[in-house]
Parts: C-alpha cells; sequence; structure tokens
C-alpha cells in the first residue's frame, strides 16, 4: 500500500502528515461493546475503555467529563480532563493516530492510561518536564499533566507508550492510609 499525504486539523493544531498504510498497527487490547469493561489490574469495571482516533479527540475528551462529573471533585475535573487531553492528542499526533484510554476510580483515586503502538518516546522527552519557552511550538502536554495530576507515570519502547495519570480524592484513604494526608491538625 502507498504512502498517503493528508493536512489535518488535530485539536487546536494542523498537522501535515505522510501516512505509510503499512505500518499502522491497532492499539493494544481488544474491548468487548457488549461487556462492561473492566481493569485488568483491579478487577473494578472501567469507567470508559475505548480505542481512539484522530477524529475523536473531542468525543473522548467529552466522553471522560461525563465519566467523571460524578466521581470526581468540581475543582480537580477540568484540570485532569484538560491533561488527559494532551496526552490522547500526543498520541494521534506522534504514534500512528490511534491509541486506547482506560479510565477507572479508587477508593482514593481516579486513574487513566493513554496507551499507544507508536515507536516509543524519545529519551529528551522521557526527563521530568521543564517549564516551556513562552514561544516554544509544542512541548507542554506532559508539562502540563505533571502540573495538574498527582502521579504521572510511562512506559515506553519501540512498540509502544504508556501514560499513566491519577488524581486522588480529597478526603478518601491515600496509599499511606491517612485521610486527608497533609493537612494540619488543630
Amino acid at each position: 500500500m502507498a504512502a498517503t499525504e493528508a493536512v489535518r486539523s488535530v485539536g487546536c493544531s494542523t498537522v501535515e502528515e505522510t501516512v505509510d498504510q503499512d505500518v499502522l498497527r491497532p492499539a493494544p487490547g481488544p474491548e468487548s461493546p457488549d461487556a462492561t469493561p473492566v481493569h485488568s489490574e483491579t478487577g473494578r469495571p472501567a469507567l470508559l475503555d475505548r480505542r481512539f482516533g484522530r477524529d475523536e479527540i473531542t468525543v473522548v475528551r467529552h466522553e471522560v467529563t461525563a465519566r467523571l462529573d460524578p466521581v470526581l471533585l468540581a475543582d480537580r475535573l477540568p484540570g485532569f480532563v484538560l491533561a488527559i487531553n494532551e496526552v490522547i492528542t500526543n498520541a494521534v499526533l506522534h504514534a500512528g493516530g490511534q491509541g486506547r484510554i482506560v479510565l477507572w476510580s479508587t477508593g482514593s483515586a481516579v486513574h487513566c492510561t493513554v496507551t499507544d503502538s507508536g515507536p516509543g518516546i524519545p529519551e529528551q522527552y522521557r526527563r521530568p518536564p521543564t517549564v516551556p519557552e513562552a514561544f516554544e511550538v509544542g512541548g507542554r502536554g506532559i508539562w502540563l499533566a505533571h502540573q495538574l495530576c498527582d502521579e504521572v507515570t510511562m512506559a515506553t519502547g519501540p512498540i509502544g507508550t504508556t501514560i499513566g495519570l491519577s488524581v486522588r480524592l480529597p478526603g478518601r484513604n491515600t496509599a499511606s492510609g491517612l485521610v486527608n494526608e497533609g493537612a494540619s491538625a488543630g
């Protein structure tokens, strides 16, 4: 199959791309549309488990917002949704145009993983990000995720990347077992 060229609008960016249809791989992990998705590690029902492509970023953002609205407090919701949007946009722009998102909650936090089957994140972008320059084009997605989430994890290699994002639920038990960890007494 020959390479195709296209100009596409992705989120707020317009990109020119040449896509070699022979090297595109589907995002890992099947999900059944008939079954309630279950998170593979916790065994708990997932709030969202779906594949996405370049034309579905806005739809996924709205689905994430709808699923998190009853779970996450209003002051954390916009930031977490923005962080997720940045990560799925990166998957679309830099990792083959598609990916998979899984969203779930535990008693103390809300978690999201975004997985793609791209070539991996280059070494210079794996370090904790510094503040992007004012007029720098790009480079804000992972930095924003670090600012807006309580935990950001990254597993990357030549067959794909998984970015994990988590925010704690205020007033719930934390990993240390303390309620409202860090709150001062008295």
